[in-house]
């Protein structure tokens, strides 16, 4: 047997399906998780994955606004301990403010900027290592800019002004005056939070993952048992239903439920005066891309700034 009891409770919280098919799944798949997920989905047993907000990693992401940029950071803890220390918000709220100046997504550009007090944002961490006694690390940074308009922040249950779990800036371009912009940028950042699309359209979708869930959607078409050409149809459909609910401007707006946020955009635009493109878009939610079976996070974590 190539997986646990604590793999099948794992994918059993995965994937929503029932005891018996997920230890089937696993055994089908040598105990590969993702695999696992794959084959439950093509039988039909499982939604397509959850957007979970459990990670492997604690900490806090930043969010700030100049002018027409803002950006987003985050910096990893071992612990939600040290997350609450009211030290570590400083660090992660100042070194924020600082990756506004930072030009790119460049974490080592960030570290290697002044930090207030005369020393760098990496020897800072460093320092923060030593004095709290965890480790701690700045795992990205993202950026995003507009000509003229609007960059809005928006944290989902913040911990502290700007600091929190889940971050989001919305860049809205257009000459509308700069209160409509806001609330508008607002409003869509709290579908982003809430909705977790992938890319801002479905042309800006990873590849990769295009193809992973149109090779699912083939298994599934297969065991319908329908002619070929019927199946590629299937495959196709699943595969547009897929990129429309996951890529921003194709999804409907959380707050009324059936209106594509594309068509929000457009007719604030026209309440406004003045067209409004929703040019880009940051969401960081903590620990998100680095959830593993088990992982020592502490370890990982330690080997980073260890490195």
């Amino acid at each position: 047997m190539a997986y646990t009891a604590a793999d099948v409770k794992a994918l059993r919280e995965k994937s929503g399906a029932g005891m018996m098919d997920c230890k089937k799944a696993l055994e089908e798949t040598n105990g590969d998780m993702e695999a696992a997920v794959d084959f439950l989905r093509a039988k039909g047993l499982a939604a397509a994955a959850k957007k979970s907000s459990r990670t492997a990693a604690e900490g806090l992401v930043g969010v700030a606004v100049e002018g027409t940029k803002g950006v987003a950071v985050e910096v990893n803890s071992e612990t939600d301990f040290v997350a609450k220390n009211e030290q570590f918000q400083d660090f992660v709220r100042t070194a924020t403010q600082v990756a506004l100046n930072v030009d790119g997504d460049d974490v080592e550009a960030l570290k290697a900027a002044s930090y207030p007090g005369g020393s760098t944002v990496g020897e800072k961490l460093t320092d923060n290592v030593a004095t709290i006694g965890e480790n701690q690390q700045i795992r990205r940074i993202k950026s995003v800019a507009v000509s003229e308009g609007v960059v809005v922040p928006y944290m989902h249950n913040a911990a502290a002004p700007n600091l929190g779990k889940i971050g989001v800036l919305v860049a809205l371009e257009s000459s509308a005056p700069t209160e409509k912009l806001e609330e508008l940028g607002r409003q869509l950042a709290m579908h982003i939070a809430a909705a977790f699309p992938q890319a801002l359209t479905a042309e800006g979708l990873d590849a990769e993952v295009i193809e992973r869930e149109r090779a699912i959607a083939r298994d599934k078409a297969a065991e319908s048992g329908k002619p070929e050409n019927v199946q590629e149809k299937m495959v196709e459909g699943a595969v547009a239903k897929y990129a429309k609910e996951n890529a921003l401007l194709s999804q409907i707006f959380v707050m009324d439920n059936k209106t594509p946020v594309q068509q929000v955009v457009d007719q604030a635009g026209k309440d406004a005066g003045a067209k409004i493109v929703l040019k880009d878009y940051v969401r960081f939610q903590l620990g998100e891309g680095i959830e593993k079976e088990d992982s020592d996070f502490a370890a990982e974590v330690a080997a980073a700034v260890g490195g």
